[in-house]
């Protein structure tokens, strides 16, 4: 058994749309009504479906507060490397990448999610890790 999909509600379909094509190698197969819902696939053929929050029936648009996605990088510097990449494309960042527990990475938020990007650090990795350290030496 493996997660087929994981549907979130957002309030601009078109914009998470972007997010996900140009930070997260996604790509938009399909979207229905007037960008009311898209359908995203991964490089793992995962897909993720974005659906706009005006659809919800009973009319909530908001997540609990610590919902999130978690994207798991296999080395801190392409956590670097997506936060630059984020940074640099205009996307709004709370905190700079650190040492999270047994990771190294930093939460976002867009549009009405909240994202983590991290990775996984090794017992011989630098415990004052940061973005402006040297990632090389990891």
């Amino acid at each position: 058994m493996h997660l087929n999909h994981l549907n979130l509600t957002v309030t601009n379909v078109s914009e998470a749309i972007y997010l996900f094509e140009t930070y997260f190698d996604f790509k938009c197969v399909a979207t229905k009504g007037n960008n009311m819902i898209a359908i995203l696939k991964g490089i793992d053929d995962f897909e993720l479906v974005l659906m706009s929050a005006t659809m919800n029936q009973k009319g909530n648009t908001s997540y609990p507060d610590a919902f999130h996605i978690g994207f798991m990088l296999d080395d801190p510097e392409y956590v670097v490397k997506i936060y630059k990449k984020l940074k640099a494309g205009g996307i709004t960042l709370e905190r700079e990448p650190k040492k999270i527990r047994d990771n190294f990475g930093f939460y976002f938020h867009f549009d009405t999610l909240m994202i983590e990007i991290g990775a996984a650090l090794s017992d011989e990795d630098d415990e004052d890790i940061t973005l402006d350290s040297s990632v090389r030496s990891i």
